[in-house]
């Protein structure tokens, strides 16, 4: 079994996993499993971790606890979570005496007996990976989901076949030191985002730089043609580089016209979709659908492609449309932890929405979101750390009219109500935080299912 395989490559070494949350779990539970000398490291504390330090000492793990998890770090081989990054002092000192440093996924991608297609970007990169599973599924084929989303695939790589599809979203954190690229590489766009872990600009853009970089003659790239810093991408890879563009029509790739997805190759357009029939609203996820499109040319057919855009009702958090109530239609957008993303909620909407925003920031500027809300609201309602920020941002745009109600509150409750004392018939309340959600909630998921359910049972 390919799985039993690299873990006797393991056998004897020491190793250590950094982690011990949900997202590690399945890979301590299959390294204590195979009596692996293993070493957790986590910065909570014994308490903080609960019922789960017992039970891996139990299970034969060592555990080092607290603030100083990672003075003594020391291991033939560690695993690192995605948010600790490669560059800290102690995993530097670590890799300097010797110590391997991998993860979980590129673990996979070393292991994965089948082709892989992983998907990144600052915006859209769940959706267009949830769109290309779907494809596939319905144009009959195994597809395996997962990544930065849904369960980690290590532990289940034995249920994988050669012949078929892994589909992978990659965040910035698992690329930034992969030395391994997907067969197929999508990258759905480039804006700042996570300034507050990353050390600059720079370092994200060379993060993301990894899904193609390492590819080869015989793999293919899917670039966003309009956004810059995607369309240099082409320079980094040898493989050979298909773009998709709302605004333009590259010689090879997928472009938009008159409210058509076409496909340019050996000098023909073919029609592919008509955006009409795409069940997602906005423009943003017509250029996910043309990712996804680019992505699986070939593997799918007409079939399959006309199915999934007609029923396809997109991810939970992203633009989710929750409740109609005395004729207000609410909508949860708590996957908007960046400003970029929700300008492309608000511009989703064909009229001016009620907008709820706010929760800790990133770091990035507000000033583009500030001129979208200015111009996409008739009310505005804050909440969260970053209000305050949001707040003067929006009032120091030109675009803002003072006529336009802006209020803040304190958590997200009240906001919702506030929303639904503004809103009337025919109203949409837009829920796209444009921040993250660590100042009162552990995560997105966490905030949206709140959100949800105050529209359910509080208004």
């Amino acid at each position: 079994m390919i799985l039993d395989n690299y873990l006797n490559t393991l056998k004897g070494k020491s190793i250590t996993v950094i982690g011990a949350g949900i997202s590690n779990k399945p890979l301590i539970e299959v390294l204590l499993s195979a009596n692996i000398e293993l070493t957790i490291c986590d910065k909570q504390t014994r308490d903080e971790l609960g019922e789960a330090a017992g039970y891996y000492e139990k299970s034969g793990a060592r555990l080092e606890l607290g603030k100083s998890y990672l003075d003594d770090i020391n291991a033939d081989v560690i695993f690192r979570t995605p948010g600790i990054m490669p560059w800290k002092q102690e995993i530097s000192r670590a890799i300097a005496n010797g110590t391997k440093l991998t993860s979980e996924m590129e673990t996979f991608f070393s292991i994965c007996p089948c082709k892989i297609i992983g998907i990144t970007g600052s915006d859209g990169k769940t959706t267009t990976t949830s769109i290309i599973g779907q494809l596939l599924k319905n144009a009959g084929k195994t597809a395996h989901v997962g990544g930065n989303i849904g369960v980690p695939l290590l532990t289940k790589v034995d249920t994988i076949k050669p012949d078929d599809t892994v589909v992978l979203e990659l965040s910035s954190f698992q690329l930034i030191s992969m030395r391994q690229s997907p067969q197929i590489a999508v990258v759905t766009n480039l804006s700042p985002n996570h300034l507050d872990v990353h050390k600059d600009m720079d370092e994200y853009i060379n993060s993301k730089r990894n899904i193609v970089a390492y590819q080869d003659k015989s793999d293919k790239a899917v670039l966003n043609y309009d956004n810059d810093y995607t369309r240099n991408y082409a320079e980094a890879t040898r493989a050979e580089v298909v773009f998709f563009s709302r605004k333009e029509k590259p010689e090879t790739g997928f472009y938009l016209y008159d409210n058509v997805i076409y496909e340019a190759i050996g000098g023909q357009a073919n029609e592919v979709l008509d955006i009409n029939n795409i069940k997602l609203p906005g423009l943003h996820n017509v250029e996910n659908y043309m990712a996804a499109l680019a992505a699986v040319r070939g593997m799918v057919n007409s079939e399959a492609i006309s199915k999934t855009a007609r029923e396809f009702n997109g991810v939970a958090h992203r633009i989710e449309f929750v409740r109609e109530f005395n004729g207000v239609k609410y909508y949860n957008d708590s996957i908007a932890t960046t400003p970029t993303r929700a300008i492309a909620a608000l511009n989703s909407f064909e009229n001016k929405v009620i907008l709820i925003t706010g929760g800790k920031g990133k770091g990035l500027s507000y000033d583009e979101f500030a001129k979208a809300v200015a111009l996409r609201t008739k009310a505005i309602i804050l909440f969260g750390a970053e209000a305050e920020m949001i707040q003067s941002a929006i009032h120091n745009t030109e675009e803002y009219n003072n006529e336009i109600p802006l209020l803040v509150c304190s958590e997200l409750s009240s906001a919702v109500a506030s929303a639904t004392e503004f809103a009337q018939a025919g109203d949409t309340v837009l829920f796209s935080p444009a921040c993250t959600s660590f100042d009162q909630y552990r995560n997105f998921e966490k905030r949206g299912e709140h959100f949800k359910e105050i529209v359910h049972h509080e208004i």
